[in-house]
């Protein structure tokens, strides 16, 4: 590996500091916090500036903003972003930690559309193949993805799709009762599906959001029940809310937790 470069090096601190939510840094806020010198910072914000990486904030003088020329670059690197690869990628990191079946899918009208999946070591596991179609209201992944809809949206897909069908006889058929789950999704920011599109399976589920918040897709960790406890639902929450995270922060996303 070659020797790394000084001056590249506080530059790009200089920007990494408006990652932790900074709308606006002078330059003492930036001797400050990285500790360099006045002189050095000095040199570099006029740089940064120069290339438009940052520019003048008019209304306060003194201090800058990330530039254009940041969110160029932004921009591009989200464009070659793609989701099935990136969910595939950390649907085998979460699956490596867990020994578990683990799917990320996307909502489409009513249905999910499983679009990575990475299967468990143990011989008992759950058969499903990505982009396959299940109806959303029956899985954990589609109803988190579900919950996420605006109200109004939520009514008009249901509205247009009449009956729910049943996949087993847990899954929930009743509109009222499908609105009632998904209202304790959101307030739990979790989605669980017990037996209601497998009847030997159970799921949990975490949201994944794009670099604008906007919820894309959901990551699920599917257990068969042979293996499924309290104590492990509570474990498997928690791994697969990490992953939605990982996942998001990958797809651009940095508001943490919502």
């Amino acid at each position: 590996m070659g020797r790394l470069v000084p001056a590249v090096t506080r530059a790009l601190d200089i920007l990494e500091l408006f990652l932790d939510g900074e709308g606006t840094l002078s330059a003492p806020d930036i001797t400050r916090k990285l500790g360099l010198p006045r002189t050095t910072v000095h040199e570099l914000v006029t740089t940064l500036a120069a290339r438009s990486y940052l520019v003048p904030v008019p209304e306060q003088p003194g201090r800058y903003r990330l530039g254009v020329r940041s969110y160029q670059l932004g921009s591009r690197y989200a464009e070659q972003l793609d989701l099935a690869a990136e969910g595939q990628r950390v649907a085998r990191e979460v699956a490596e930690t867990c020994d578990e079946t683990v799917h990320v899918a996307i909502l489409e009208d009513l249905d999910v559309i499983y679009i990575a999946k990475v299967d468990s070591i143990h011989a008992v596991r759950m058969v499903s193949a990505a982009g396959r179609r299940l109806p959303a209201h029956c899985t954990s992944v589609g109803k988190m993805l579900l919950a996420s809809l605006p109200a109004d949206e939520l009514d008009a897909r249901l509205a247009e799709a009449g009956e729910l069908d049943a996949m087993t006889h847990n899954s929930i058929t009743d509109h009222d009762e499908l609105r009632s789950a998904l209202a304790g999704i959101r307030a739990r920011g979790i989605a669980t599906e017990h037996r209601e599109s497998n009847p030997d399976v159970s799921c949990v589920a975490a949201p994944v959001r794009d670099r604008a918040g906007r919820v894309v897709a959901a990551l699920s960790v599917s257990v068969p029940m042979i293996r499924w406890t309290e104590e492990r639902e509570e474990e498997l929450a928690e791994l697969a809310a990490k992953g939605a995270r990982d996942l998001s922060e990958s797809l651009g996303f940095r508001g943490g937790d919502r």
